[in-house]
């Protein structure tokens, strides 16, 4: 099986500035104008950062856990690559197909959002369903969300697994609160268009017809 020596990771700080600075890319394509963008941002900016610090810096989970189970931990989730001890390095190969797969889905979702919502002058602000909004109703989120996926299968530890379900409500409630304005500025068309898609993934919606809305 094909393993990695996690120790070789540590102390390697200029990779650490790396990977936050890439993705600080992300920031670029959402609106911080409005505040409701904060706290997701934030948690997960801390989400990347503990991620770079553990995989690349300082393993703060090991320290903290060998005080628990030992002096010394498998490599493994919380130590390491997160599937090394069962795929290899498998599960960070598929890492680094989930990183640029979810940056294509947050660049996507703004272009799309801005040419035709954002950009009052040329779009005039109307309804965006083309492109991935046919499929999903919030690529962008789903984007972070997907990338926080990734940082997972590859190298998961304690703050990151605290923090994920905390970024996943964020971003819920987030999608709703837009989703509510949506449905104030566009009415019936936006219902129509909430029940043939999905908010995060691109799978078949079945909503409550007594709604209102008529599947298509």
């Amino acid at each position: 099986m094909d393993t990695d020596d996690a120790l070789s990771h540590f102390g390697e700080w200029w990779a650490v500035a790396l990977f936050i600075g890439i993705y600080a890319v992300f920031f670029a394509f959402i609106p911080f104008y409005r505040k409701s963008q904060w706290k997701p941002a934030g948690a997960f900016s801390a989400f990347v950062v503990a991620f770079a610090i553990e995989m690349f810096g300082v393993p703060f989970s090991m320290y903290a856990l060998a005080g628990i189970v030992g002096n010394t931990l498998p490599d493994g989730i919380l130590w390491g690559h997160t599937l090394i001890a069962y795929v290899g390095t498998w599960g960070a190969n598929l890492a680094l197909v989930l990183y640029p797969l979810s940056l294509a889905v947050v660049i996507l979702g703004w272009h799309a959002i801005h040419k035709y919502y954002w950009s009052q002058e040329e779009g005039k602000g109307r309804l965006v369903t083309e492109g991935i909004y046919r499929y999903i109703r919030h690529p962008q989120y789903a984007g972070f969300l997907l990338a926080a996926i990734g940082m997972l299968i590859d190298w998961a530890t304690l703050p990151m697994l605290i923090l994920f379900p905390i970024l996943v409500g964020l971003y819920y409630r987030l999608a709703k609160r837009e989703e509510a304005d949506m449905e104030k500025e566009f009415g019936q068309q936006y219902l129509d268009y909430e029940a043939r898609t999905s908010m995060f993934v691109p799978l078949p919606r079945f909503r409550n017809r007594s709604r209102g809305t008529t599947p298509s």
